[in-house]
C-alpha cells in the first residue's frame, strides 16, 4: 500500500543537524525502514544529487505538502515544474465545509522566483480530494504509525490540519467567499483583471479642488463646540503675538508718574519705558544737593560718581567696544575737555581722568587762576598721574577736529566768566572745530549757553533745558530716596539697571 504514496511531495525534518528536505516521494522500503525523495531541495536550496534517502531514525517531523490525484498525469505538478518552482509549494490537507477534502495551493517564501497567478489561474488550480483519497490517506496514516512503533518514528497526528506547517510555510486563511468557492490571500491582493486598470491618468488637481477644506474645519470645529473637546492640530483660537520689547509674563500695570515734584514742573520728561520724568528749578535742585551732603553725600563723592558716569557715557558716544579695543590702539579717539574754574570743572576733570584710564586721548583745557577750588586742586592732582595732557592756552588746543568735546565751561552762577577773554576765545574754537558737544550739566538759560551741544547730561533730576541743550540724558549721582522725600519730591528711581538713560521731551 505505500506505493499509493508514490509522486506525492512530502517535507522532512531531520533536525538542526541535518536541516529540511522537500521533495517527490519515489520509495519506500517498509523493510529498511527508509523513504527516498527525488530532485530534493534542502533548506530551501536544490540539490546537486537527483536522489536522497531518509531512515526512519533520523526523522523528525514529516508533512504531507502534496497529494497526486488519481489518473493525473502531472501529479499536482510536473517535473519541469518541480525543478524551477519554489521548493514547499504543494498541497495542504484541510477539511471543507460540505464534508470533502480540498487542497489549496500556496507559495513558501524563498529566494527562487515564483509566478503570480491571475484571478482565473487561481480558480483552475484548486484540487478537490475525493473520498477514495480520503481512504488512502487513512491508510497511510496507520502505515506511518507502524514505522514510528517499529524505531522511534516520532510524528506529529494534527500534522494533517492547518496547524501544523513547515517553519517556512504560510497556510492561508479563509478570506471569505465569492460564488461559493473559497479565495486565498493572493487572489484578493493580486487577482483583479488587468482590463479593468484605468488608461487615464488621475486628476489629483481636480479631485482637491473638490475637497472643501474651510466647511470640513468649520464643521470639526462646531462638533468640538458641542462636545466640549479640542483637537490638538487645529486650535480653535490664536496665540498671543508679542513684539521684542514686550513682557510675555503678566505684571502689575505700570504707574507711568512715580515722580512727583512738590511745584508744578516747567518741563516734563519721559523715559524708554513710558515713565514720565518732571523737572525740577535750580533752586530746588541745589537744595537737593545740600541736604543729600548734610547726610554724607560729599562733594567728592558727587563728583566722583559725576565723573563715572559721565565717562560711561563719553565711552558709548565714542564707539564703545567697536572702537576702544587692544587690537586698535592706533584709532585712540581725542578728546577735547573744556573747564571752567568752579564745580562744573571738577565735574569735567574727574571725567577726563577716566576717560584717560581707558586708553582715550584727553586734552583739558583749565585757565590759569591764582587760586583754585580745592575740589578741583585734588581733581588736578589725580589728572596729572594719567597720561593725559593739559593747556591753558587756546593755541594749545588741536588745530583738525577732534572726536568729541567736552564742555564744562558754563555754570549757573558766575555769569562774570563768560566775559573773560579766554572763554570767548575757548568757544569761538569750540563752534570751529566739527567735532559733536557734550555737556555737563549745562545751565537753564539758553542766553548762558555759548556752545551749542547735542548731548546734555542732567545729574539727579533734570532741570528745564531748551533747545540748545540737545538731546538730553539723566544719570543717578547716588542720592537716597528718603533724601528726595526730605525735600518733598516723591521719588521712585527711573534708572532699573543703568545708571545713564536718554529722556525724551513729551
Amino acid at each position: 500500500m505505500a506505493t499509493d504514496w508514490l509522486g506525492s511531495i512530502v517535507s522532512i525534518n531531520c533536525g538542526e543537524s541535518l536541516g529540511v528536505y522537500q521533495g517527490r516521494v519515489s520509495a519506500v522500503d517498509q523493510v529498511s525502514q527508509t523513504i527516498s525523495l527525488t530532485r530534493p531541495f534542502h533548506n530551501g536550496v536544490k540539490c546537486l544529487v537527483p536522489e536522497v534517502t531518509f531512515r526512519a531514525g533520523d526523522i523528525t517531523e514529516l508533512k504531507i505538502l502534496e497529494i497526486p490525484g488519481p489518473g493525473d498525469s502531472r501529479q499536482c505538478g510536473d517535473s519541469q515544474q518541480m525543478d524551477t518552482a519554489m521548493p514547499g509549494v504543494g498541497c495542504q490537507v484541510g477539511p471543507s465545509q460540505n464534508g470533502t477534502g480540498k487542497v489549496l495551493k500556496k507559495p513558501m517564501s524563498s529566494s527562487a522566483p515564483q509566478n503570480i497567478p491571475r484571478r482565473t489561474d487561481m480558480k483552475s488550480q484548486d484540487i478537490v480530494i475525493s473520498p477514495q483519497q480520503q481512504c488512502s490517506k487513512s491508510y497511510m496514516d496507520r502505515h506511518m504509525e507502524t514505522l514510528s512503533q517499529s524505531k522511534g518514528f516520532r510524528r506529529r497526528h494534527n500534522s494533517w490540519s492547518s496547524s501544523s506547517r513547515h517553519p517556512n510555510q504560510v497556510t492561508p486563511k479563509k478570506s471569505g467567499l465569492k460564488n461559493g468557492q473559497m479565495k486565498s490571500k493572493d487572489d484578493e491582493c493580486f487577482g483583479d483583471d488587468i482590463d479593468e486598470i484605468p488608461d487615464t491618468d488621475f486628476d489629483f488637481e481636480g479631485n482637491l479642488a473638490l475637497f472643501d477644506k474651510a466647511a470640513v474645519f468649520e464643521e470639526i470645529e462646531t462638533y468640538e463646540r458641542r462636545s466640549g473637546t479640542r483637537s490638538r492640530g487645529t486650535p480653535s483660537e490664536k496665540p498671543a503675538r508679542y513684539r521684542h520689547d514686550e513682557n510675555i509674563l503678566e505684571s502689575e500695570p505700570i504707574v507711568y508718574r512715580r515722580i512727583v515734584v512738590p511745584q508744578n514742573p516747567n518741563k516734563e520728561f519721559c523715559t524708554d519705558s513710558g515713565l514720565v520724568v518732571p523737572s525740577v528749578s535750580y533752586e530746588l535742585h541745589k537744595k537737593l544737593l545740600a541736604v543729600a551732603e548734610k547726610h554724607g553725600l560729599t562733594l567728592e563723592r558727587r563728583l566722583e560718581m559725576t565723573g563715572v558716569c559721565a565717562s560711561q557715557m563719553a565711552l558709548s558716544l565714542l564707539g564703545g567696544p567697536n572702537r576702544l579695543n587692544p587690537k586698535n590702539v592706533h584709532q585712540r579717539p581725542t578728546v577735547a575737555l573744556l573747564c571752567g574754574p568752579h564745580v562744573k570743572g571738577a565735574q569735567g576733570i574727574s571725567c577726563g581722568r577716566h576717560l584717560s584710564n581707558h586708553d582715550v586721548h584727553v586734552i583739558l583745557f583749565l585757565p590759569n587762576f591764582v587760586k583754585m577750588l580745592e575740589s578741583i586742586t585734588n581733581e588736578l592732582n589725580l589728572f596729572s598721574k594719567t597720561q593725559g595732557q593739559q593747556v591753558s592756552s587756546v593755541k594749545d588746543l588741536p588745530d583738525t577736529p577732534v572726536d568729541l568735546v567736552i564742555n564744562c565751561l558754563d555754570c549757573h552762577e558766575n555769569a562774570f566768566l563768560r566775559d573773560q577773554p579766554w572763554y570767548k576765545a575757548v568757544v569761538d574754537w569750540a563752534n570751529q572745530n566739527r567735532a559733536p558737544v557734550l555737556s555737563i550739566d549745562p545751565p537753564i538759560s539758553e542766553m548762558e549757553l555759548g556752545i551749542d551741544a547735542k548731548w546734555s547730561l542732567a545729574l539727579g533730576l533734570p532741570l528745564p533745558l531748551g533747545e540748545r541743550a540737545g538731546r538730553v540724558y539723566l544719570c543717578d549721582i547716588g542720592i537716597p530716596q528718603k533724601v528726595f522725600q526730605e525735600v518733598g519730591i516723591n521719588y521712585h528711581s527711573p534708572f532699573g539697571c543703568k545708571f545713564v538713560i536718554p529722556l525724551h521731551s513729551t
